[in-house]
């Protein structure tokens, strides 16, 4: 009997507690690798709930065994991918992860992403907070290319 009431009480909490959360991952999704490929990307939006603009510092994932927080500058005619410290997500506001701009690169991949497959990606903020999301890989158009810096 205790623990009905104890499974019950924890499923009626539950909800408050993601209401709490002031950071929400939607819409995300990680790029299917084309055919020579050695890297993908993760893209989507991050929201932040909260008054303070966050700052994602790093972020990780056991699909890759390096994953850099990336921005895409153009230099000249030519548009090229860089590596930055952090990435803003303003207060009462979002982040948005896209091709040709901001995103979650990912590198020294354990096998290739494939359309249908699913991965899971942990952000951690400059406070030191951590927050995971799921991204499935979806097989996208490319669209443009860039250079690797």
């Amino acid at each position: 009997m205790k623990m009905k009431l104890l499974l019950l009480a924890s499923l009626l909490v539950s909800p408050l507690s993601y209401a709490k959360m002031d950071i929400m991952a939607h819409a995300t999704y990680a790029r299917a690798m084309a055919p020579g490929a050695v890297t993908s990307a993760v893209f989507g939006e991050i929201v932040n709930r909260s008054d303070t603009d966050r700052y994602i510092v790093s972020a990780t994932t056991d699909a890759a065994g390096k994953v850099e927080l990336h921005d895409v500058i153009m230099d000249g005619e030519v548009m090229k991918m860089r590596q930055v410290s952090e990435l803003k997500v303003p207060a009462k506001d979002k982040l948005v992860l896209q091709p040709g701009s901001y995103h979650i690169m990912l590198f020294n991949l354990v096998k290739p992403l494939n359309d249908g497959d699913n991965i899971d990606v942990q952000v951690t903020f400059k406070n030191g907070q951590q927050y995971t999301f799921s991204a499935p890989v979806k097989k996208v158009m490319s669209g443009m290319k860039m250079n690797h810096h």
